[in-house]
């Protein structure tokens, strides 16, 4: 079932289960320790900040990174429709305008911090609850709790107090286009070293490697030897 068709149910249930696993806002994520000198795995995320199935997939993802996150090159790419007539952002994403400041805060969180902060940020947003990615209130507290000065740092100021940032819109934009340019059109895509591993949009699909937390490790894995063996 795609995300627009989740049931109120499951919306419901996802909340239930993220408000019981909110983690303390002190709480910041360690990946493992960085190899030097080795090549990263490019995965990259074809998500909308306020889909479930974008949620859902990210929740996985924390599971992969915490066993091989110094192995990768994480990124999130955001789906919007562009439209040139929308007067704040430029696009058009599925789930309202909310959203749009939850993608912009996102990757402006990602554009000036490590991977460790920026995907703290992420966690900390999609375990507020859907409803809340995107707010002003939520953005803020889990910059806190993901150690970033949003307040008078760059990213909060690329974000914008609002989520309408120039610089966050602008990234926005540069997002959706390079989401159409690798033909993603579903929140979740996940693509390992470019090439398209599964999908998460109701169901899982088109998963020919699995889609558990070990499946996508045993891949990134595979991909990291095979990127950095000696010839």
């Amino acid at each position: 079932m795609p995300c627009t068709m989740l049931s109120s149910l499951l919306l419901l249930g996802l909340a239930g289960i993220a408000t019981a696993l909110a983690p303390p806002l002190t709480v910041q994520y360690q990946f493992p320790t960085a190899i030097s000198d080795d090549v990263k795995v490019p995965v990259v995320l074809g998500v909308m900040s306020r889909c479930p199935d974008a949620i859902l997939c990210e929740s996985v993802f924390d599971r992969v990174l915490q066993r091989v996150g110094n192995k990768v090159e994480i990124s999130l790419s955001f789906i919007a429709n562009p439209n040139a007539s929308e007067p704040f952002y430029g696009v058009t994403c599925k789930h309202g305008q909310a959203e749009c400041a939850g993608n912009v805060q996102e990757l402006c969180a990602a554009k000036y911090h490590s991977t460790s902060e920026w995907w703290s940020f992420v966690q900390c947003q999609n375990f507020q609850g859907r409803d809340n990615i995107g707010t002003p209130e939520t953005a803020l507290n889990c910059a806190n709790a993901a150690g970033i000065n949003w307040e008078d740092g760059k990213a909060g100021r690329c974000a914008g107090s609002d989520g309408r940032g120039t610089e966050g819109i602008q990234l926005l934009q540069q997002s959706t286009r390079d989401s159409i340019a690798a033909g993603i059109q579903k929140s979740c895509t996940i693509i390992i070293n470019g090439q398209q591993v599964c999908i998460r949009d109701g169901t899982w699909y088109d998963c020919e490697g699995g889609h558990s937390p070990a499946d996508f490790i045993r891949q990134i894995n595979a991909e990291y030897d095979r990127l950095n063996s000696v010839d």
